[in-house]
């Protein structure tokens, strides 16, 4: 029987292998929410270098270590310090994600890293830092607040019914 690798062990695997590289490197996964039909279904997004991989959160339960991303974001930072923008493509698994979900949880990226208040990156911190104070109703609430996946939402809610 193999045994899965905890999430700290994965971590000191990656830091020793690029300990000796001229490069940067980090380990900081975070959680978005998409919105389905029955509710919200939780991704998992890991960073490696400048790729963003996305895997359904019950992938990973199910699965550990093999699961395999269902969203792969690459951005090309090249450009950023010129013209201060980092192009981005995506790679994504059909069978999973449909354009629109992807570009959910793209914008999620955005929603959660690019922002002025100190509350929604608190999110990524509590995440990584303190889990068991994490409240995955706290991602919701600010993907509601936003306004991101209002699109993926069921009609059923609106004035048409």
């Amino acid at each position: 029987m193999v045994k899965e690798k905890t999430p700290e062990e994965i971590k000191q695997i990656w830091k020793q292998y690029f300990s000796a590289k001229d490069t940067v490197y980090a380990v900081i996964p975070f959680l978005c929410a998409l919105p389905r039909k029955e509710g919200y279904e939780f991704f998992v997004g890991q960073w490696s270098g400048t790729e963003l991989h996305f895997t359904a959160l019950i992938n990973i339960q199910t699965r550990g270590e093999t699961a395999a991303s269902q969203l792969i974001l690459y951005h090309y930072p090249e450009l950023q310090k010129e013209k201060g923008i980092v192009l981005m493509t995506a790679e994504m698994d059909s069978r999973f994600l449909n354009v629109p979900g992807a570009q959910c949880l793209a914008n999620q990226v955005q929603l959660f890293y690019a922002t002025d208040r100190p509350e929604t990156y608190g999110l990524v911190e509590t995440f990584n830092h303190s889990p068991n104070e994490f409240k995955y109703m706290a991602v919701i609430a600010e993907l509601e607040q936003s306004g991101l996946g209002r699109e993926l939402r069921p009609r059923w809610d609106s004035d048409e019914a």
